[in-house]
């Protein structure tokens, strides 16, 4: 396990609900030349898209392990309240795990919210885990993976704009089109 002062030290700090330093791509094209083999490989395995149900097998990196461990304690404790609350129980064929505690009480609060507000929860829960994970070591490699965790949080607060952004202006659209008496919403001329 190497430092990575050089790249580390030249990165823009990511902040939570803060515009988007860069994409997490552009992020790895800077980063793969400079780590070494074993490093870059669990870097390009890095996501928050998976929908992880069985344990995923140990990287070797403890701040990997962590973070799969709590990212699925998450889904499967979201999958498993959303199921509760939709009725339909016994959808999910595994237990969620009641560890580690964060990740539980995530879940469970962002079922008291409405469904953008709940991903914002979720997502700050998740950036507080990526830190309390990544640990004091600011040049190592868990920095560089924290980084990239939380460009891709950061890259889907964004998409959540924009959805939020493309709705509104349905909306709008669709208004317009009922005041003028001429075209309901999805007619055309």
């Amino acid at each position: 396990m190497g430092s990575y002062y050089y790249l580390l030290a030249q990165l823009p700090y990511p902040i939570f609900g803060q515009k988007l330093p860069m994409s997490s791509v552009e992020f790895k094209e800077l980063a793969m030349p400079l780590l070494d083999e074993k490093d870059a490989l669990l870097l390009a395995a890095i996501n928050i898209d998976s929908h992880p149900v069985e344990t995923s097998p140990l990287s070797g990196c403890d701040f990997i392990d962590k973070w799969r461990e709590w990212e699925r304690a998450l889904r499967l404790n979201l999958a498993k309240l959303r199921s509760v609350k939709i009725k339909r129980e016994g959808y999910i064929s595994v237990d969620p795990p009641g560890f580690p505690v964060d990740a539980v009480t995530a879940a469970a609060k962002a079922m008291q919210e409405n469904p953008l507000d709940a991903e914002v929860l979720i997502d700050k829960a998740r950036w507080s885990a990526v830190d309390s994970i990544q640990g004091n070591d600011y040049f190592d490699r868990n920095s560089v993976f924290a980084y990239l965790l939380k460009l891709m949080i950061l890259e889907r607060q964004a998409s959540f704009q924009a959805e939020t952004g493309f709705s509104e202006y349905e909306s709008l659209y669709a208004s317009i089109l009922e005041q003028s008496g001429t075209l309901t919403a999805g007619e055309f001329k």
